[in-house]
């Protein structure tokens, strides 16, 4: 499932090749779920739900990444490789990388730009993104 776009970002230095373990994969699924279940505790706060689910997103989509033998050099590029490791549409890699954005924002610039609705999409995502693995 769309190995060429893979190899395209590949050889643009966006992708590392490296043979997965199924143990790695198995730890990034396990995290994306413990923080998905974390995410949906009622009572947390704002921040702390958002933070969980694209944590849990995140754990989620390099897991489907390293199973196709690759790794990222950064972050962001996890949720553009979805459409080609899960076969997810914009709807849900956009959805993710505007939280990326948000999530810079909010950690390293002191923003304060999530709110109830993107905390609430970015936990159905991860939810998605689960069911697909």
């Amino acid at each position: 499932m769309g190995i060429n776009e893979l190899e395209n970002l590949l050889r643009l230095g966006q992708l590392k090749a490296e043979p997965p373990t199924s143990a790695e994969i198995e730890i990034h699924l396990q995290s994306g779920r413990d923080r998905l279940r974390d995410a949906l505790v009622p009572g947390l706060s704002l921040s702390s739900r958002f933070l969980l689910g694209y944590s849990a997103a995140y754990a989620f989509a390099l897991a489907a990444l390293r199973r196709q033998g690759f790794r990222p050099a950064n972050r962001y590029v996890v949720f553009q490789c979805l459409p080609h490791t899960l076969g997810v549409g914009p709807e849900i890699w956009r959805l993710l990388a505007q939280a990326h954005d948000v999530r810079n924002g909010f950690e390293y610039e002191g923003s304060d730009e999530v709110t109830e609705d993107l905390g609430l999409q970015v936990i159905r995502c991860a939810e998605v993104l689960d069911r697909l693995l």
